[in-house]
């Protein structure tokens, strides 16, 4: 994969085998941490805290949330294209 912007120099980033790598890595990672929640004591102030996976769910849930509302929130606060672009007439 050659990216146009870097006059031809190559990144370690732009090879695709390095990229499944780092997901790869990180899937391990974020799955060794999930398997290891079962392993520690908890002191929890609510119940739902205490529950097997519960801040991985949590967050992963709250992400996709904020995604989804971002998704929303694109309705509201999108300008043009050129919208700093255009003539005000200020000059």
């Amino acid at each position: 994969m050659t990216n146009p912007h870097n006059d031809g120099e190559e990144y370690w980033l732009d090879d695709i085998r390095n990229v499944r790598k780092i997901v790869w890595a990180l899937v391990i990672v974020c799955t060794g941490l999930f398997v290891a929640d079962a392993f520690y004591h908890k002191h929890t102030y609510f119940r739902a805290e205490g529950w097997f996976g519960f801040y991985a769910l949590y967050g992963f849930f709250m992400c996709v949330g904020l995604v989804l509302a971002a998704r929303v929130l694109r309705v509201f606060l999108m300008r043009d294209e050129d919208f700093y672009d255009k003539d005000g007439g200020d000059d």
